[in-house]
């Protein structure tokens, strides 16, 4: 048994996977989680590929209990601007004793290895909790454990748009075509939590406008302010 937990961040991406990441890392007797960090577009005030809202982003943050380091990016951003940024960002948390950066990549070994390569040489280690767990395993526990979360963005080119903005559920795991991968771990489509095991509460969400860019649907999931709800007699 570890007598001192390393200090990690998370990368939060806003999704089921980096959530899922945090709740083995908070079951992990060697790793501490001290904060998550998260690339968000400047332009649009959006999680990239999520499209999750920074005022949802926050949220999240406050029901995991973890301070946020929110990222931002140009748009458009190319990949020497990307890295350069994330540079910065590292250099900047090394003297914080940071000594992992957590990911919740599961089998893509290409992704793996250009987060190896960003972190070489700074001292800090990239760990993968989730790193080869199968997807259909994986899917039964986070639903299992009561993990809430909706369909943000689908790949038009993959999955239909009417899967956009969806409860991710078993019952939508049998609507999937044969060939996509049930986590959608394949690009397939992207999330955002509202519920799970690693929060301290529920986040509740309307789900938005569906809008088509690029052979992407994208489903605006939007929290709700329930007290100015209760004022407006909506609940």
């Amino acid at each position: 048994m570890s007598e001192i937990k390393k200090k990690t961040l998370l990368s939060w991406s806003s999704g089921k996977d980096s959530a899922w990441a945090l709740y083995s890392l908070q079951k992990s007797l060697d790793f501490e989680v001290v904060g998550l960090f998260t690339t968000i577009n400047q332009k649009y005030d959006r999680v990239a590929m999520h499209s999750t809202r920074v005022k949802l982003l926050k949220k999240q943050a406050e029901a995991v209990d973890l301070p946020i380091h929110i990222i931002q990016l140009p748009d458009p951003c190319s990949n020497e601007q990307y890295e350069t940024i994330m540079k910065q960002f590292i250099s900047d948390v090394v003297p914080k004793e940071i000594k992992c950066m957590a990911f919740g990549d599961l089998f893509l070994t290409d992704v793996r290895q250009y987060r190896e390569n960003q972190l070489n040489a700074t001292g800090i280690e990239p760990i993968f909790p989730l790193w080869g767990i199968s997807t259909k395993e994986l899917s039964e526990q986070m639903l299992s454990s009561g993990l809430e979360t909706y369909i943000s963005c689908v790949d038009l080119k993959k999955l239909p748009k009417h899967f956009a903005g969806r409860l991710w559920s078993k019952e939508l795991i049998t609507e999937l075509p044969e060939n996509c991968d049930v986590c959608g771990e394949n690009g397939e489509f992207h999330t955002v939590v509202v519920n799970g095991p690693m929060f301290t509460k529920r986040i509740p969400v309307s789900i938005g406008e569906i809008v088509e860019k690029e052979f992407v649907a994208f489903a605006d999931i939007i929290p709700i302010n329930l007290e100015v709800y209760k004022n407006e007699n909506f609940v």
